[in-house]
């Protein structure tokens, strides 16, 4: 043990470092702030201007490399081509604008000031770009990336995150250690041919591996496949004289490509997660507290100063598209903060000898600080920025700009209310038969890949990938599904990923398949609404069960169950080539709206009244009925006090049901560990 100790000497600071990092963010979630903060004011606590618990700042800027290089593979992954296409006015004229607009103020004010223009120009880079790690996790966190000013943020991060590229490049042109301006011409033309050359070559290789390593069925090696993938890009774009951080990215582009992309983002996310608050911490730890209170003055007009510049050139680039004040206003006070990336440009300034507004270490700590409070703050001004823009619609802008409220074109229609299917076999088989049948929504999920491949060439969405991950799940659209189904046959992942569903969404109707009566209370405290006991009968009981929670007639369900039984569970078996249609008549939208939701117990909603829930008011969710030891009270007046074990019948919108999900989620320590290999198991 003293030989190990020795041989490790930053253990105990890594530990410490992680242990006050999970302190810290379960602090800030407790109160409502994002986990992010709560890794910013570590840093700060920990760093040599504080506390100077950490010995080895090297060790923390290795790890945060790491970070940010796995974070841009996961963007990479999330992006794809396609959606890229698909978003290009909004990413190009949209981002551009908002880039180039604040790129040119900063620099116009600087040189005013009497700043040499390089020192101006490095300064705009630093203050155009955004947080994507800290945007887009509270858009997900309060339901709004699919908004119009969500996907409008999306695409100008987009932009953002790709003129990093460029920036990066020029950097040391600015600085006079890279040439002349038609050295930039020729770096950026470099960097072109080796990224077209990377992508073409990529996408014709990396979907054959990934296929190959999926149909062995061995999560481990997909895990170390993907890693090589994305690590072994990013290093070999650096020997071409590219940044490790697009390197990264286009790695997570070339995979995005493929078929099994969502299985791969739910791989790196943890690591991902893990490293990106070890980045967070790091930033913290350049904060100098000292500076923060002797210079006041400073960092005030500095803050208020990137808030304004920000915030009135995105609101002017989102109007420019055609895009509502209310809207723009709202994207505008989003993006207002100074992003994770702009710490890497400075990074690389410093090394050339560059610095904020030429002002050397003064410019420095200016640049940090703002960063880490216009970051703090962001919670506060996506709260804000609805109602200015409701404000400001009802003024002049309001009137010169379009009133709509059209988000940028995706070309994707996220599913909601929907089923999730876990395990494509017989059984799943022939749910997702009657769903399609029906033309209700739903997504098959199958770690098997013949079977998603098979699920696809019959015109349903299905994703390859272990259901024991929550952020697979999420591909799947856990948290705006009405309902998901679980018939895969091993039962311990089966447990798995009932307890990964119900927290992932404790307003969802869990079906679970189990095959011995004596796991019927196990499944039922993971989280299962029903569990059916395995026998011929399984499949009848799924669908009908399925059909139940979208309000459908008893009478017709009945009919569809003796249908089945009358052909003696021959199409349950696929023995015939009977084809009747199961056609559902009178399902209006209000059945599909509407949800029957178990309080459990310790989840916030228990033991309070709905007037103290304010449902509606809050979230936009209507209590129809609270059904409660077999007696049900309809329309329940605002005393009426809920107890565990109660199960209310509401009526909302996917969004509305996601947006309150942590009223009905049980809080927990921790997570059902995913080990035996992580497998699902075959579908049956």
């Amino acid at each position: 043990m003293p030989v190990l100790a020795a041989s490790l000497p930053f253990l105990g600071e890594v530990v410490g470092l992680f242990a006050l990092s999970a302190l810290i963010a379960y602090v800030c979630t407790r109160i409502r702030l994002v986990p992010i903060a709560g890794f910013l004011l570590t840093g700060v606590m920990v760093g040599p201007h504080a506390l100077g618990l950490i010995q080895d700042p090297e060790l923390v800027s290795t790890l945060a490399e790491i970070g940010v290089i796995l974070l841009l593979f996961e963007i990479g992954i999330e992006f794809s081509l396609g959606k890229l296409a698909r978003l290009k006015r909004a990413i190009g004229i949209g981002g551009g604008l908002q880039v180039g607009g604040t790129i040119l103020v900063v620099t116009l004010a600087g040189w005013a000031a009497g700043i040499s223009w390089a020192s101006s120009v490095y300064t705009g880079f630093l203050v155009a770009l955004s947080s994507t790690a800290v945007v887009l996790s509270l858009l997900a966190d309060r339901g709004e990336t699919d908004t119009p000013s969500g996907q409008l943020s999306l695409a100008m991060l987009i932009f953002q995150d790709l003129a990093i590229v460029a920036m990066i490049l020029i950097i040391p042109m600015l600085a006079g250690t890279g040439g002349s301006g038609w050295g930039v011409v020729g770096a950026l033309g470099q960097a072109a041919l080796v990224i077209v050359v990377t992508l073409v070559l990529a996408r014709n290789i990396v979907p054959y591996i990934l296929e190959a390593v999926a149909y062995a069925r061995r999560p481990e090696l997909f895990v170390l496949v993907v890693a090589a993938i994305g690590l072994g890009t990013a290093w070999l774009m650096s020997l071409a004289g590219i940044s490790l951080e697009l390197g990264a990215f286009l790695a997570g582009l070339v995979v995005s490509e493929s078929e099994y992309s969502e299985q791969a983002l739910s791989e790196v996310l943890p690591f991902r997660s893990l490293f990106n608050a070890v980045f967070f911490v790091s930033v913290g730890m350049l904060m100098d507290v000292s500076f923060f209170l002797e210079e006041p003055l400073l960092l005030l007009g500095a803050v208020v100063g990137v808030l304004g510049v920000k915030a009135l050139i995105t609101t002017a680039s989102a109007l420019a598209l055609g895009v509502p004040i209310r809207t723009s206003a709202a994207v505008g006070l989003t993006l207002a903060q100074i992003g994770e990336f702009s710490f890497v440009l400075e990074r690389t300034g410093r090394a050339v000898g560059l610095s904020p507004l030429g002002f050397g270490e003064a410019g420095e700590q200016t640049f940090i600080a703002t960063a880490v409070l216009l970051m703090l703050g962001t919670p506060a001004l996506l709260s804000v920025g609805p109602g200015l823009g409701r404000w400001l619609q009802g003024t002049v802008l309001g009137r010169l700009s379009e009133d709509t409220d059209a988000a940028p074109a995706t070309g994707e229609t996220e599913l909601e209310d929907h089923v999730v299917i876990i395990g494509f076999g017989p059984a799943g088989r022939r749910l997702a038969q009657v769903l399609h049948e029906d033309d209700l929504p739903f997504v098959v999920v199958d770690l098997n890949p013949r079977s998603v491949k098979e699920a696809r060439e019959m015109g349903y969405q299905a994703i390859y990938g272990d259901a024991t991950r929550g952020p697979l799940l999420e591909e799947a659209g856990i948290q705006r599904a009405k309902l998901c189904a679980i018939v895969v046959n091993d039962q311990n992942a089966a447990y798995r990923m009932t307890h990964v569903a119900r927290h992932e969404n404790p307003t969802l109707q869990l079906i679970v398949r189990t095959r011995f009566l004596s796991e019927l209370d196990r499944f039922r405290e993971a989280g299962a609404d029903v569990v059916v006991p395995e026998e011929i009968e399984t499949s009848v009981q799924i669908f009908a069960h399925v059909l139940q929670a979208y309000q459908v007639d008893p009478n017709e369900i009945e009919a569809q169950v003796r249908t089945i039984r009358n052909h003696d569970y021959e199409l349950l078996r696929g023995d015939t080539d009977h084809g009747e249609n199961f056609l559902l008549q009178g399902l209006n939208e209000e059945d599909v709206r509407t949800r029957t939701v178990r309080l459990r117990d310790e989840c916030p909603a228990a033991s309070r009244t709905l007037n103290e829930l304010a449902l509606e008011e809050n979230y936009g969710l209507t209590v129809l009925a609270v059904r409660r030891d077999g007696d049900t009270h309809s329309a329940p007046g605002d005393e009426f006090a809920l107890q565990p074990g109660d199960r209310l019948v509401v009526v909302g919108s996917a969004a509305a049901f996601a947006a309150s999900a942590d009223l009905f989620r049980v809080p927990e320590s921790g997570r059902i560990g995913t080990s035996d290999g992580n497998r699902t198991g075959a579908s049956v």
